[in-house]
């Protein structure tokens, strides 16, 4: 595991008891009593924050601020001053220090200055990270956008999928995006030179699709909902695969081929030409740590087309998001996005829950969204919503909810 929070102090005494008060709160602190012992923790790659004393024999906080602020200018810096350093403390904020406390501090407010920093430092490595990715040109990092396990697992899917050239079934509940899946396999893939083509296979008749593959030529063809393509299409389709064809077909839907085969309204052949290989889009709410990151994507979008100053985005209003069902999926969210960003509504949970019972439920979808994530591991959960431990088990219990239900086999 990462280490969070670098605590320099040369009073041992005081370096200790501030360390067990963050090793308490499990932010695995690392220990250090000097300039020289701090700076070789220092990098671009640290996750963490630093929290340093001031008045330190030879180089003091003062130095070890600027020398932070130099290797990383994101990197957050807390100060602890002594009785009469609170002017200098705030002279330093001015030089880019992210906060100061007073000594001695309250274990409370080290913790709060501390998470605060945190979630800013974590904003910061998200960011550099989509950056990255954005930079190297992979069309699955530009466009299917996500932080949570099951979006990497899409996006690593899609680009081995993309290498392989035979025929894609991209399942996913409505609104979930599969057209967009299906083109950026077709950018990953060495068909990206040439045309990707969307078609509605409800409007498609023999013909149109004969048409459709001619206009993809060796590029990519697209079926969306592949499911109401109707009888004769089907055929033609399926003689079309078996011929060979330079367009690749890749087939979106919603719905259960295998179920529609049984039910007679599908070509058990076709269904079996088409699912070759295989993409599932995971709907929002297995996935709801990226309803944050989403929303403020198409936020973002909605402004910028728009020319309208991107609104703030309270903590509040992501976890009331986070909290919702999203049956529509990314096009539910995006809807949403679009109304925020015009100024029509704050997204909210139902009306006729009280404060009280709307709070209740906020709490209770985050826990069980860390514990999933975490694999039903208590500590890794509780870390996660960085929470003491006694305090993230109180809050299981009160809610009835047992870690140990979240593991995995």
């Amino acid at each position: 595991m990462t280490d969070r929070v670098l605590l320099v102090d040369d009073d041992a005494a005081v370096r200790e008891a501030l360390g067990q008060t963050l090793e308490l709160a499990d932010l695995r602190p690392i220990l250090a009593g000097s300039y020289i012992e701090a700076k070789d923790h220092v990098s671009t790659d640290f996750a963490g924050v630093v929290v340093t004393d001031i008045r330190m024999p030879g180089k003091d906080g003062f130095a070890l601020l600027d020398y932070v602020l130099q290797a990383d200018a994101e990197l957050p810096v807390i100060l602890l001053t002594g009785e009469g350093d609170v002017p200098m403390a705030v002279r330093a904020i001015s030089r880019g220090a992210f906060d100061f406390l007073e000594k001695p501090c309250e274990s409370s407010a080290l913790l709060t200055v501390v998470h605060k920093a945190l979630a800013a430092r974590e904003l910061v490595m998200e960011n550099r990270r989509l950056k990255r990715e954005l930079a190297s040109g992979d069309a699955a990092a530009r466009m299917l956008r996500g932080t949570s396990p099951q979006s990497e697992e899409l996006r690593a899917r899609v680009r081995l999928v993309a290498r392989a050239g035979a025929e894609v079934l991209v399942t996913g509940p409505t609104g979930s995006g599969t057209a967009k899946v299906a083109e950026v396999i077709h950018l990953v893939s060495p068909a990206a030179p040439h045309p990707f083509v969307k078609r509605s296979a409800a409007a498609l008749g023999p013909e149109s699709l004969q048409e459709a593959c001619e206009a993809a030529g060796a590029g990519t063809l697209f079926l969306d909902e592949v499911s109401s393509l109707g009888p004769a299409a089907q055929l033609a389709l399926l003689d079309r695969l078996d011929a060979g064809g330079d367009a690749r077909v890749i087939a979106g839907t919603y719905k259960d081929l295998q179920r529609e085969v049984e039910a007679g309204r599908f070509s058990a052949d076709l269904a079996m030409r088409l699912d070759v290989l295989r993409v599932r889009i995971p709907p929002l709410d297995e996935r709801k740590e990226d309803i944050g990151p989403l929303f403020r994507h198409y936020v973002s979008l909605a402004c910028e087309q728009a020319a309208l100053p991107e609104p703030d985005i309270s903590s509040d209003v992501i976890a009331r998001l986070m909290a919702q069902d999203w049956p529509g999926n990314a096009r539910s969210l995006m809807n949403a996005a679009m109304r925020f960003a015009m100024g029509l509504n704050d997204p909210s949970p139902a009306e006729d829950a009280g404060l009280a019972e709307q709070m209740a439920q906020v709490e209770r979808t985050l826990l069980i969204a860390a514990l999933e994530k975490a694999g039903g591991r208590a500590v890794q959960a509780a870390e996660a919503l960085k929470l003491p431990r006694k305090t993230f088990y109180d809050k299981l219990a009160r809610h009835g909810l047992r870690a140990e239900d979240y593991r995995g086999g």
